[in-house]
C-alpha cells in the first residue's frame, strides 16, 4: 500500500535557509508528525562540502562554501538545478542506505528516460550519468532513521560553476546537464514533473497535499 508524500515546492531559496527547514522536518518525521516529504528547490549560488572531503576541498571559489552533514565531497548548486531533499521516515525492512542511494539513481534514470535522455550508474561512483559525463549528484544524510540531504540534477545551468574545485572528487569537465544530453530544448517544469512522478513509482508513495 501506498504512503503519502507531501511534495513542497520552495522555488529559489538561499542554502542554509533550506537547511533549517530540512532540519526541522527531520526532527517533526522523526517523532511522527506528518507525512513524508519532498523538497523541491533550486538554490542560490554555492558549494557544499559533505563527509567525504576536507574542509579546504573548495578553497578559493567565489561563492559560499558550506560544510555538511551528507556523505560524499563537494558539489556545487545553483541556478539552472533541480534539488529534491526527500524527507523520508525509513521503517523496519527499509533501513538500507545502499539501497536507498540506488533507488534515488533509478529515480533519476528513469525521469530522463522519459525526456529522452540515455542515463545509467557508473559504479563505484553514486550519482547519475549519460555519454560519459555526469548529469547528477547525490549525497545522503540520516538521522533517527529519517533522510535528508538528497539529489541535485543539472537541468540547464552554467557549468563553469564546476571550475575550481575537484565535484565530487572528479575533474570539473566530466559534469554536465540535462540541457547538453539532450536533443530538444529542455523545459525545467517538465524536468520536475517527471522527477516527481518517478519518485513516487520507485519509493511506493501517494502524493498528498
Amino acid at each position: 500500500m501506498s504512503r503519502p508524500l507531501e511534495v513542497v515546492r520552495l522555488g529559489r531559496r538561499p542554502y542554509d535557509e533550506v537547511r533549517g527547514l530540512q532540519l526541522e522536518a527531520v526532527e517533526r518525521r522523526a517523532r511522527g508528525d506528518g507525512p513524508d516529504r519532498l523538497l523541491i528547490v533550486e538554490h542560490d549560488p554555492v558549494v557544499t562540502v559533505g563527509r567525504g572531503a576536507g574542509p579546504d576541498a573548495a578553497a578559493g571559489v567565489g561563492v559560499p562554501v558550506v560544510q555538511v552533514e551528507r556523505g560524499g565531497e563537494a558539489t556545487w548548486h545553483g541556478p539552472g538545478q533541480l534539488v529534491g531533499y526527500p524527507i523520508l521516515r525509513l521503517e523496519e525492512g527499509e533501513r538500507d542506505l545502499h539501497r536507498y542511494l540506488r533507488d534515488l539513481e533509478e529515480t533519476l534514470i528513469r525521469a530522463l528516460a522519459d525526456l529522452g535522455v540515455d542515463a545509467t550508474r557508473n559504479p563505484p561512483h553514486t550519482g547519475v550519468w549519460s555519454g560519459g559525463r555526469k548529469l547528477a549528484s547525490i549525497g545522503v544524510a540520516v538521522r533517527r532513521w529519517v533522510t535528508y540531504h538528497g539529489f541535485a540534477l543539472n537541468v540547464d545551468c552554467d557549468l563553469r560553476s564546476f571550475e575550481g574545485f575537484a565535484p565530487c572528487g572528479l575533474d570539473a569537465a566530466v559534469m554536465s546537464s540535462v540541457a547538453a544530453a539532450s536533443d530538444a530544448p529542455v523545459d525545467p517544469a517538465r524536468v520536475e514533473e517527471r522527477v516527481v512522478l518517478r519518485f513516487l513509482e520507485v519509493f511506493g508513495r501517494e502524493r498528498v497535499g
